[in-house]
């Protein structure tokens, strides 16, 4: 998704997304007039000052943090120096948030900008990977450190809630069980019996991490496994449940820093 800044504005979308809409675009000036959104607009700016009108204050956004525009509230868009400005953004309705919060107030962003550390890992996780199109669970799984990052960094405070641990461990074992197929939260909630975003609240507290990543993990462990006893990484992707060997390993690397075939030539 790499596109010249020279010359003129432009916008590209990421490949669909069933919960959300991503986007990335550049605007040497003036960006977008005054509008409102229905849903959440949630981005970081890549390059240059984006400024906006937000609330009856001019905001500037800079790289490094990251853009919170509540629904319905009225904003517009552009450069703030000459340079022009590159951004990033997704969409997400407010009724996907509610779903995780469970009817909490949803959060609302002083200001249209947050330095919240987890609100911007938060949010680059799902705007990192904008050629790629987001695997059902993955997606779920950041729309749940979404809407937890933006309750934390709005300053809403929960109470404690009680674990459920038979439905998390059934969770776990169906993940076992079907490792090398297609597995969607859906596929998670009927082997738990437990609703989809208490089964991943309680599944990160339960074993550190959420459904996906472990199913990531556990399908990149298979991987070594399989090479390690002769198959090669094509065949060793798609039995241990990748799309192919370019998903694998662009997720190898992203778990371990380094790709398998490099971790391969490391081991002989």
């Amino acid at each position: 998704m790499i596109q010249s800044t020279h010359n003129r504005d432009w916008l590209v979308r990421a490949p669909k997304s069933r919960k959300l809409e991503r986007i990335e675009a550049y605007f040497r000036g003036h960006g977008y007039t005054t509008h409102r959104h229905d849903t959440y607009a949630i981005g970081i700016t890549l390059a240059g000052v984006q400024s906006f009108n937000y609330r009856h204050t001019k905001r500037h956004s800079q790289p490094g943090g990251t853009i919170v525009l509540h629904p319905d509230e009225v904003h517009d868009g552009e450069a703030g120096t000459s340079d022009g400005f590159r951004y990033r953004m997704f969409y997400i309705e407010p009724s996907m948030i509610q779903q995780v919060l469970g009817g909490r107030p949803l959060p609302f962003i002083e200001g249209g900008l947050s330095s919240d550390p987890r609100l911007n890992i938060a949010t680059r996780r799902l705007l990192n990977s904008m050629d790629h199109q987001l695997d059902p669970l993955e997606e779920e799984d950041a729309i749940y450190d979404v809407a937890q990052a933006l309750d934390s960094a709005a300053g809403n405070r929960r109470g404690r809630r009680l674990l459920d641990y038979p439905a998390a461990e059934r969770a776990r074992l169906y993940i076992h069980d079907a490792l090398g197929q297609s597995i969607t939260l859906d596929d998670l909630v009927q082997a738990s019996g437990r609703d989809r975003w208490s089964l991943s609240r309680d599944f990160r507290a339960l074993y550190g991490t959420s459904p996906y990543r472990y199913i990531i993990q556990r399908r990149l462990n298979e991987v070594r496994r399989l090479v390690l006893h002769g198959m090669p990484l094509s065949d060793a992707a798609l039995a241990s449940g990748f799309f192919d060997q370019s998903h694998m390993t662009r997720l190898h690397t992203q778990a371990f820093g380094i790709s398998p075939a490099r971790w391969l030539k490391m081991l002989s």
